[in-house]
């Protein structure tokens, strides 16, 4: 399993660049430290419209105009209600927005989701608040809505207590066909994590490393709308049967933690492959908790899901120390919209002071890099390094990236 590919390093202040171009850069309005929550809309007067959840407050999401790439426009910005809140994640549908929150301490409001609608986009308008707050609750730290239905999502409820409470986010399935009255309809925690289980508590990893069995990413697809691929942290990969989302049964569990560090973040299935590309999420500084990877596993037999290989990875030597966070993060998740790029061998990956990077998984047994895009340090960011966080692509092949701290918003092209 390949981890390290050859490339200079520079200074954290220089790019570095391979097959990526930068077409422009936007540091949107000074509050350019955005989350994981990028999403795509096409409006009825033909403008694509960029929305992005911010990593923490003051700033709730922001709407840039796109149309055109190498010119982007701040559309708007709004603000949170407490500086004890975040709106980490977001995704869109038509004229729909759905937006998490997640609270720095339990018992805090609002702890939830809001939909709103983004048909003006100048001009979002509240449509419901989903209310998931509690003594053991901070609300929602990441959705998924694709259907226009149904939001998927990482969460905390009123009526759930964790035994440990870093295990307080779990994964519930939300029916927004009305989405003035959002109404669950299915749940499922990783056994032995709630008080009151019959199933013992599962090992945890060695402190620092140990992160909380919760839910991260819940990716449910129109190819397999029986299937959620769900990643759950320390929990691993887990696939579950959400047929009957009363009764949701596990189908799959692959964990690689111990003897790695933890953190399962992304579940990408390639579904006409029969691979899932399993993403770590890098959560410390400096290379603390190296390595965080991303993963090939062959699922042609879904029960039984082996790794047949990793993706290469930036050089250790040359940013486990440039600053900040180094490791797997995200992925584009190939989003079945109109407006995202789709593909079954092309997988766009962020990994913080790592850059951008684009791979070419034809041979899942031996991934190549293809491109990359590392820009140099945002003006005063604290980790002296860019952090990419997150990434779109759509379907002209246009890649979107967006730093932790300052950095804001980067527009780039692909030449692969």
């Amino acid at each position: 399993m390949a981890l390290t590919s050859h490339q200079p390093a520079g200074r954290a202040d220089q790019t570095l660049s391979l097959n990526m171009k930068l077409l422009s850069h936007h540091e949107l309005a000074g509050f350019g430290g955005m989350g994981e929550g990028m999403a795509m809309q096409q409006t009825r007067d033909g403008r694509r419209i960029m929305w992005m959840a911010h990593e923490s407050a003051p700033k709730n999401f922001t709407g840039v105009d796109v149309t055109d790439p190498r010119s982007p426009k701040l559309v708007v910005q709004t603000e949170l209600p407490h500086m004890k809140v975040r709106s980490n994640s977001l995704d869109v549908v038509g004229d729909l927005m759905v937006v998490a929150y997640q609270t720095q301490t339990v018992n805090l409001k609002p702890a939830g989701f809001d939909i709103f609608d983004i048909s003006t986009p100048e001009a979002p308008k509240l449509v419901s608040h989903f209310d998931c707050s509690g003594p053991y609750s901070r609300g929602v730290h990441c959705v998924w809505f694709v259907d226009g239905k149904t939001v998927h999502m990482a969460s905390g409820a009123p009526d759930f207590q964790p035994r440990n409470p870093l295990d307080d986010q779990f994964y519930r399935i939300i029916d927004v066909s009305n989405p003035a009255k959002p109404v669950e309809t299915g749940r499922w925690w990783f056994p032995g994590t709630r008080e009151g289980d019959s199933a013992p508590a599962p090992a945890r990893l060695p402190k620092p490393f140990d992160m909380g069995f919760r839910t991260h990413n819940t990716n449910v697809y129109p190819e397999r709308p029986d299937r959620a691929y769900v990643g759950y942290i320390d929990g691993g990969a887990v696939v579950l049967d959400i047929a009957d989302q009363s009764n949701i049964k596990v189908v799959s569990q692959w964990n690689h933690s111990p003897p790695f560090n933890g953190f399962t973040h992304t579940v990408l299935p390639l579904f006409n492959r029969n691979l899932w590309i399993v993403s770590d999420e890098c959560v410390m500084d400096d290379g603390a908790d190296w390595p965080k990877l991303v993963w090939v596993v062959d699922a042609r037999n879904e029960a039984n899901p082996v790794p047949i290989g990793t993706f290469p990875m930036p050089s250790l030597d040359a940013f486990g120390k440039r600053g900040g966070r180094f490791g797997a993060h995200n992925l584009h998740e190939n989003l079945p919209l109109p407006l995202s790029f789709r593909s079954d061998t092309i997988v766009v990956c962020t990994f913080f002071n790592g850059g951008v990077r684009v791979f070419d998984t034809a041979n899942p047994y031996q991934v190549q890099e293809i491109a990359y895009f590392v820009p140099g340090a945002p003006k005063l960011s604290p980790s002296g390094a860019i952090q990419l966080n997150d990434v779109y692509v759509d379907e002209r092949q246009i890649v979107y990236t967006m730093d932790r701290f300052g950095g804001g918003l980067y527009v780039l092209e692909m030449n692969i």
